[in-house]
């Protein structure tokens, strides 16, 4: 099993990768904490993506049957995880899993709004871990917040250098916990405008 971590928004563009890794003899069997591939043959794939997400199972394995009985097998994705990955596996089946561009595009908009949920699902507790100091903004403007020593500013020399050396591996770790969050919704917020950019594309 090979594993390769890579991030897409556009996943036309994702789609030709894969394909491309199959040519290399490189088949898509998982996602999970990145692609899982698995060594074989080199072959000519027609891989599609969509994302669904669903709240019951038996509405997700309807859905991955749906597309089985019309020549495209799952490979990828689970209930939650939203990007379902496809493999057209009958000659007979068209070359799109979508019946029209509209369709198409609307798997961006489902995911833009996933990531848009996601980012706002976390400010409430953005907002409790501040008021409760578990959080302190101020070490985003000036960094020195995140060391606790008594006076170390005021210490010099060699009492300087102990002090700041000896605690600057818990302040890179109070830094990194206390930016998590902030980050990830960042993160959110970027995936989320640029799939709505590509929606508003695909809908031309």
């Amino acid at each position: 099993m090979m594993y390769r971590m890579r991030f897409f928004i556009d996943f036309e563009k994702e789609e030709k990768w894969l394909e491309q890794m199959a040519k290399e003899g490189n088949h898509l069997r998982g996602t999970f904490c990145g692609y899982q591939f698995q060594k074989g043959e080199p072959e000519e794939s027609t891989i599609k993506i969509d994302f669904r997400r669903f709240r019951k199972k038996d509405d997700f394995i309807d859905y991955c049957t749906m597309f089985e009985d019309s020549g495209w097998q799952h490979l990828a994705g689970t209930k939650n995880s939203g990007i379902q990955y496809f493999k057209k596996i009958r000659n007979d089946a068209g070359d799109e899993i979508f019946s029209d561009p509209f369709s198409k595009a609307a798997r961006y908009k489902r995911y833009a709004n996933m990531c848009f949920e996601t980012a706002i699902s976390y400010l409430p507790l953005l907002l409790i871990f501040y008021w409760s100091g578990v959080i302190d903004l101020k070490a985003f403007v000036d960094p020195k917040e995140l060391y606790f020593t008594p006076g170390l500013w005021e210490k010099t020399g060699s009492s300087f250098w102990f002090s700041f050396l000896f605690e600057t591996p818990f302040a890179l770790m109070r830094g990194i916990a206390w930016t998590f969050i902030p980050l990830t919704m960042i993160f959110f917020l970027f995936f989320g405008y640029q799939s709505n950019r590509l929606y508003l594309q695909s809908k031309r």
